[in-house]
């Protein structure tokens, strides 16, 4: 498997250890933000937060649909993070100026602090209105979400992926 240009053009073993490291971070503490804040301060469920996750895809009837539904919106949850993980390797290898940015003082900070809330507005304001045909909803539950994107969603994707490519190394994929 390749991509069409970059640094390192092949996607060798490493760097799909790193997305799959990417995506299972990224996926492991979002998904425990969204979970421990839905418990403690929105005073839900975790499994209402994923069965709404669910319900973009399956309808409002997802929220009615016990565990089942729940597993289906954590699966969904796994898989957007992996997307966007993979979106973020592409970036990284075709991008010169993003591995520049990567490769300066606290590098991983900066594009992670661009990352993270560019990926929770692109899902607010463009994916999840187009599959649920609403406008989204910007109150405080929405800023909690667009900062907590940095940390929580941000980091481990940079952090993962951020090095694939290593000036040291000659353009090659880095440990």
């Amino acid at each position: 498997m390749t991509a069409a240009a970059g640094p390192d053009s092949t996607l060798n073993r490493d760097t799909l250890v790193r997305l799959a490291r990417a995506g299972i971070l990224t996926g492991l503490s979002d998904g425990l933000f969204a979970s421990v804040l839905s418990v403690l301060v929105f005073h839900s469920t975790v499994t209402r937060v994923w069965q709404g996750v669910a319900s973009t895809l399956l309808g409002r009837s997802a929220l009615d649909g016990g565990t089942g539904t729940a597993l289906v919106g954590v699966l969904m949850h796994f898989g957007v993070a992996f997307g966007w993980s993979l979106v973020f390797l592409t970036l990284v290898l075709r991008w010169p100026w993003v591995r520049r940015v990567l490769a300066s003082r606290y590098g991983v900070l900066k594009v992670a602090a661009m990352y993270g809330p560019f990926i929770w507005l692109v899902m607010s304001l463009v994916v999840i209105p187009l599959l649920v045909h609403r406008p989204p909803v910007i109150s405080s539950r929405w800023w909690i979400q667009f900062v907590g994107h940095f940390p929580f969603v941000g980091i481990p994707i940079v952090a993962s992926l951020g090095r694939v490519w290593s000036p040291a190394k000659g353009g090659q994929s880095s440990a």
